[in-house]
């Protein structure tokens, strides 16, 4: 059973830094496109960045140069590197596998800027 567990949320004030995990089991994790979205409240979710299995990266264009995703296949784990966090990074951030024809979610953590 795929599970994904998302971990590191929490208060930040404007500028600051936040580190997300994602633990992953229940799969093959090293050979699956990784990525991370974020809801906002009264929002859709939204895609912000994704890792390859070999670590090529991309992202939504409100944090590239600020956000970084990266990988430990050997831990089975996904990170997202947050910095100069703006008002508008607050959400839940959840991380996603697709794996086949199912997608699956974690249950999300919560970043709230705080000024």
């Amino acid at each position: 059973q795929v599970q994904l567990v998302e971990s590191g949320g929490g208060l930040v004030q404007p500028g600051g830094s936040q580190r997300l995990s994602c633990v992953a089991s229940g799969y093959i994790f090293n050979i699956y496109v990784m990525r991370w979205y974020r809801q906002a409240p009264g929002k859709q979710r939204e895609w912000v960045a994704s890792i390859s299995s070999v670590g090529s990266t991309n992202y939504e264009d409100s944090v590239k140069g600020r956000f970084a995703i990266s990988r430990d296949n050997a831990k089975k784990s996904l990170y997202l590197q947050m910095n100069n966090l703006k008002p508008e990074d607050t959400a839940v951030y959840y991380c996603n596998v697709m794996v086949g024809s199912l997608n699956y979610w974690g249950q999300g953590t919560q970043v709230t800027g705080s000024s």
